[in-house]
């Protein structure tokens, strides 16, 4: 006990300058563990005879935690606006909305082949990504930012399992057009079990953007008076909203789907994330 008392004294009479590293330090291995995390789960599904087996659920459960806890400890100081950190909970959001698509879904383990892969991706950006982490400010009630937030981080995460399911059912169909399948679409969905996910995953995400824009129009209104500010992010959210909500009324009506549905549907994705994430690029990154 005197010892540990004794070292506290020296780790508190320490300079800033020896701290200082020490915490970026332990930053850097736990943001290296959370990128290394993903890895084994974008390469599982690509042996073969890969299947929904321990070695796949195990790599996915390890994929979502690792992120998960590592956006929890870059935002433990309180949600900011930070473009590493915003795309770090995107990771973890969407590792962790795919578990329980691969369990209650036939076909949606197969996503993991792209989706993976692609999260690594924001998870190197993030790493390498500086920018100025600003705390969120304002009028409106806490429980209004906060539930803006949650549903915010479920559009993310609905429409990147959305865009990838798209982007199988678009792989598939040009290999089927061409007719020379691929090592990669004999791992993924078939087209018809490609569409029947995206479908499902852009309803979801139409009543979920419905209701972050309605919350943030609640933000809004708290902090200036008015419903609407016509700045980018509220021009390109409600663009994705239309944009989903004509392709839906669309497959419907006149039965739009293949490569033209997962077109719109990966446009609308990119409008997405240009209306947060890529906001703050510009602005935290570029500028």
């Amino acid at each position: 006990m005197s010892a540990a008392l004794a070292k506290g004294r020296e780790l508190s009479r320490r300079p800033k300058d020896a701290i200082f590293p020490a915490i970026m330090a332990s930053s850097l291995i736990l943001n290296g563990f959370a990128l290394a995390a993903l890895l084994p789960a974008a390469l599982i599904p690509l042996r073969k005879g890969a299947g929904r087996d321990a070695a796949f659920w195990a790599s996915t459960l390890v994929a979502a935690i690792a992120p998960s806890a590592w956006a929890g400890e870059l935002l433990l100081g309180g949600w900011h606006t930070q473009f590493g950190t915003s795309l770090w909970v995107i990771v973890a959001a969407s590792a962790g909305l795919f578990l329980p698509l691969a369990g209650a879904t036939r076909q949606g383990w197969r996503l993991a082949p792209l989706l993976m892969p692609y999260l690594a991706l924001l998870g190197l950006i993030a790493s390498v990504a500086v920018g100025e982490a600003r705390p969120l400010v304002g009028g409106a009630p806490a429980v209004w930012v906060d539930l803006h937030i949650v549903v915010a981080v479920s559009i993310f995460a609905l429409l990147t399992l959305a865009a990838v399911s798209s982007l199988a059912v678009f792989l598939q169909e040009n290999a089927l057009k061409a007719k020379r399948p691929t090592a990669l679409t004999a791992l993924l969905p078939s087209v018809a079990d490609g569409e029947r996910l995206a479908g499902r995953l852009l309803e979801a995400s139409e009543a979920v953007l419905a209701l972050g824009l309605a919350s943030g129009m609640a933000i809004q209104y708290f902090q200036s008076g008015a419903l609407l500010r016509l700045d980018h992010k509220t021009l390109l959210s409600v663009a994705a909203f239309l944009l989903i909500g004509a392709l839906l009324l669309g497959h419907r009506v006149c039965g739009v789907r293949g490569r033209v549905a997962a077109r719109v549907v990966l446009i609308a994705y990119l409008l997405v994330m240009l209306a947060s994430p890529g906001v703050k690029f510009v602005t935290q990154i570029l500028l």
